[in-house]
């Protein structure tokens, strides 16, 4: 049941009580619940690789459109998804005592949309088959966006603080572990022997029944708790006003939001990544093409599982700001690595280098962004990062699909380091540890 608004302000005494309620449901439930986010994180990473790993749905687009610039739209198109939609979730969740509901609404859309992609590569060809994918791109975007909002909340209200960064780690370790053997298998045998007349649609079917698995795991496994406050409830325009001030009543939070856009701003070369493999090895053929998609798969893939456990060691003994610089550095450093070198053991490195940085920004990213502000604006913030991560998301497929045709890889690359060196000087001189400011006050 949604909470009521409150009309006058609550007793000290009573809210303390209320508080110290709310820490003993966390920790005594908290065995449970760190199960049920542990398997929806893991099962769900597993399948989600499978769409968002720049290897597999890139390929896809481009065999079936033969497009830089249609491979940029579709990667755009599903960034335009994300834009309003977290906003618009968080105000549907931030004055609500429970977000269950929400989330599993929410989540559920986003895997119908991977099935879309799954049965338009069954049932489609040609340019309607390009265009069925195109949609199911923006619509997967759309829901993924409001359910980072719901999901973000809730493993911040059932999850202490302490434990966030093991939970992540351990998540995102051993789904990386199952997603790189499944990536291998769907590359070499799924897509190398088209499989079921259509070896992405397998892999996207897969991706769909695996995530399907972790929402039920979370749903049926985890209590969440009734907060002790929450913010009565707004309007979608009355919240959009008060963005502004939301973001500048911590300077510190406004120029991590800088940070965020300009590093998602540098994912303008992702797509394009396997694609430069391809011109550079002159891959041709379904077995050929397939089998390298296994291998740098699952070399990404190898690189966000062993990753995780440090970054998350890393982001609870410090916190996350180390973790972001640090993830931020070695993208750098694959991203150069990937256009120096010919040897497909180098760029098997690269891309290990490639998926452990992705996964340490995407662990620091959502971590830190829960530790900046009050709880009651705790939907409103995750909603604001997820927004302006979505803007520049947007921009750089389209762009650098674009500058692709006309310029080549190298240019794109380059662009891709520059933003990266701007969110590392940003992120050293101006972004202080949220946690390390918030302990400074108690």
């Amino acid at each position: 049941m949604d909470a009521k608004v409150e009309s006058a302000t609550p007793d000290e005494g009573d809210l303390a009580a209320r508080e110290a309620a709310y820490e003993k449901f966390v920790w005594d439930n908290l065995r449970r619940n760190y199960l049920g986010q542990y398997l929806h994180g893991m099962l769900g990473m597993t399948g989600f690789r499978l769409v968002n790993t720049p290897t597999f749905l890139p390929a896809y687009l481009h065999q079936v459109s033969q497009s830089n610039a249609i491979v940029g739209l579709g990667l755009a198109l599903q960034q335009v998804g994300g834009i309003i939609s977290p906003i618009v979730g968080a105000t549907k969740v931030e004055h609500r005592t429970r977000v269950m509901p929400a989330a599993v609404w929410m989540g559920s859309l986003a895997r119908l949309a991977v099935l879309g992609m799954a049965l338009a590569g069954w049932l489609l060809k040609g340019q309607t088959l390009t265009g069925a994918l195109l949609l199911m791109m923006l619509l997967f975007g759309l829901f993924m966006g409001a359910q980072r909002v719901v999901f973000s909340l809730l493993i911040a209200k059932v999850i202490p603080i302490s434990r966030r960064g093991r939970l992540q780690a351990w998540r995102n370790t051993t789904g990386s572990a199952i997603a790189a053997v499944l990536a291998y298998f769907a590359g070499k045998y799924f897509i190398g022997h088209n499989m079921f007349g259509n070896g992405y649609s397998t892999s996207f079917t897969v991706a769909f029944v695996l995530t399907s698995m972790g929402l039920w795991c979370i749903q049926f496994l985890v209590r969440e708790p009734e907060p002790p406050t929450t913010r009565a409830q707004s309007g979608f325009r009355d919240r959009l006003r008060e963005l502004p001030r939301l973001i500048g009543q911590d300077r510190s939070y406004a120029f991590f939001l800088i940070v965020q856009m300009t590093a998602v701003s540098a994912r303008i070369a992702t797509p394009f990544y396997i694609l430069y493999v391809g011109q550079k090895l002159h891959l041709h053929g379904a077995v050929e093409m397939g089998a390298t998609l296994g291998l740098l798969s699952t070399a990404f893939m190898m690189g966000d599982m062993l990753s995780n456990l440090v970054w998350g060691y890393i982001g609870d003994k410090t916190g996350f700001r180390l973790v972001l610089l640090l993830s931020l550095i070695t993208w750098v450093a694959a991203t150069v690595l990937l256009m120096k070198v010919d040897a497909s053991f180098l760029i098997a490195a690269a891309f290990f280098g490639l998926g452990a940085a992705q996964a340490g920004y995407n662990m620091a990213a959502q971590t830190m962004i829960l530790e900046f502000g009050s709880r009651d604006d705790l939907p409103m913030r995750i909603a604001v990062s997820a927004t302006a991560e979505s803007i520049t998301a947007t921009l750089g497929p389209l762009v650098g699909g674009a500058l692709a045709d006309l310029l080549g890889y190298d240019v794109v690359f380059g662009i891709s380091l520059g933003f990266l060196a701007v969110a590392l000087i940003v992120l050293l001189g101006l972004v202080k540890e949220p946690r390390t400011a918030r302990l400074a006050t108690v």
